[in-house]
């Protein structure tokens, strides 16, 4: 699938997943519900990189993560290895690694594993699809 299009069909859930109040959690899980396995894996798992980075490390406000940013993730039947991701965090791009594993119908991330990375160019965003 092309970069492009797959970063524009991520983000749909990602920014539905992220705008929700935590009151609608069902009709959020409803919803996941219908999209493709793949793509649930990842936005469960970038998620979850969002909010354990947040609570990790106090110096990260992470707004958005790309499974995809520098290598293409391997995904399993209900994981995925992500060597090559970016989080963004206070308006920076920062290298991120990490494997999550899913529940198997993708719902709920059972193990999750990360490794930050130093601050990626500004330069090197368009690059690598990394938005502003």
């Amino acid at each position: 699938m092309q970069r492009a299009f797959r970063a524009a069909l991520a983000l749909v859930p990602a920014v539905f997943l992220l705008a929700t109040p935590a009151a609608a959690g069902g009709h959020r899980d409803d919803m996941m519900l219908h999209v493709d396995m793949a793509t649930r894996i990842e936005q469960r798992c970038n998620a979850r990189a969002m909010g354990q980075l947040g609570r990790e490390d106090k110096t990260m406000r992470p707004e958005e993560v790309v499974a995809y940013a520098f290598a293409e993730p391997k995904l399993g039947k209900a994981s995925i290895a992500a060597p090559g991701a970016a989080v963004r965090s206070r308006g920076h791009w920062y290298h991120l690694a990490y494997q999550c594993r899913t529940s198997a119908d993708g719902m709920e991330v059972e193990d999750f594993r990360y490794q930050l990375g130093a601050e990626v160019p500004r330069n090197q965003w368009d690059a690598h699809s990394l938005v502003e």
